[in-house]
């Protein structure tokens, strides 16, 4: 089970907005997380490798769920 999975998708959100500075990183995050975008789609939409997206996706939920 993912740390995420127990919270609401309103949880999330604020989460991500209180927890993530730069906008271009919540948008990514906002995507995988609360979309179930996977990390190809990610890397066409924001025009940037698949290793970018992925490690973008993972810092953020090491500061999302890190508590």
């Amino acid at each position: 089970m993912k740390p995420w999975d127990a919270l609401t998708r309103n949880e999330i959100e604020y989460l991500i907005e209180q927890r993530i500075h730069k906008q271009k990183y919540r948008a990514i995050i906002s995507r995988r997380l609360l979309d179930g975008i996977c990390y190809e789609p990610l890397a066409e939409e924001f025009d940037m490798s698949v290793r970018q997206i992925k490690n973008i996706v993972y810092k953020c939920e090491a500061i999302l769920f890190r508590e």
